[in-house]
């Protein structure tokens, strides 16, 4: 239905892509998010797709910080491309490389793909993600490393993904993502609603007694309470 409500658009919006995608340093940051968002946003409406977004107040005003949502499956980054006011990269994992139109957004985010089996390549991607926050990009890290496949339920949250944080000494912003699984996991028809929630950061003087270990706890356990309330309220 994404594709279909916008056949009009999607061919020239598929040339487009292809060509950013292609040569990412010919565009801004700021210019591959708003072409991007302006995708997203089509094929959110064609779908039935309805992004509701709270706590925008909360992302800092300079950049330099980084998102940690929960993972739920290849539509969270789209679902945060429009709920983010402000560009963001990713580090994703190297498996989705080949996957069409991710692949390209991603080369247009310039993100960074991560080889989980490779202990120095995971190393030089913690390394230049830090120096990139530390210099004004915002980065996105899904701290569970794979997709949680039990619904809204969490993962444990990775230490090791908060490593470019700490080396960074930048805000880290908790992400709760809710029902992002159901636009490309669940075959139907019907509206989806997703929810988007960006809870209060942490900053470097907050965190900089803790290990990554605990930082990582103390972001899940964040995320998982609010989780828990909005469970609750949609009852």
């Amino acid at each position: 239905m994404m594709v279909l409500r916008n056949w009009y658009y999607v061919p020239f919006a598929w040339i487009r892509l292809c060509w950013r995608a292609a040569h990412p340093d010919k565009y801004t940051d700021y210019e591959h998010f708003v072409f991007l968002r302006d995708i997203t946003r089509r094929a959110n409406k064609g779908g039935n797709v309805h992004i509701t977004v709270t706590g925008r107040e909360n992302i800092p005003e300079k950049d330099g910080f980084m998102y940690f949502p929960n993972h739920q499956g290849l539509y969270d980054v789209l679902a945060m491309l429009e709920a983010s006011p402000t560009p963001f990269s990713v580090v994703a994992k190297k498996e989705i490389k080949d996957i069409p139109f991710l692949k390209q957004v991603l080369s247009c985010m310039r993100a960074f793909l991560l080889d989980r089996e490779n202990v120095r390549q995971a190393m030089e991607v913690i390394i230049n993600v830090s120096e990139e926050v530390a210099k004004g990009r915002n980065y996105l890290i899904f701290a569970e490393g794979t997709r949680s496949k039990n619904g809204n339920e969490t993962l444990e949250f990775k230490s090791g993904s908060f490593k470019s944080a700490t080396k960074a000494k930048c805000p880290v912003v908790p992400v709760v993502l809710v029902n992002s699984f159901k636009p490309f996991d669940i075959s139907s028809l019907a509206p989806v609603d997703v929810e988007v929630h960006f809870l209060k950061p942490l900053y470097y003087e907050e965190y900089k007694e803790m290990k990554t270990k605990e930082l990582a706890a103390c972001v899940k356990a964040r995320i998982d309470e609010k989780m828990s309330y909005v469970g609750k309220i949609n009852q």
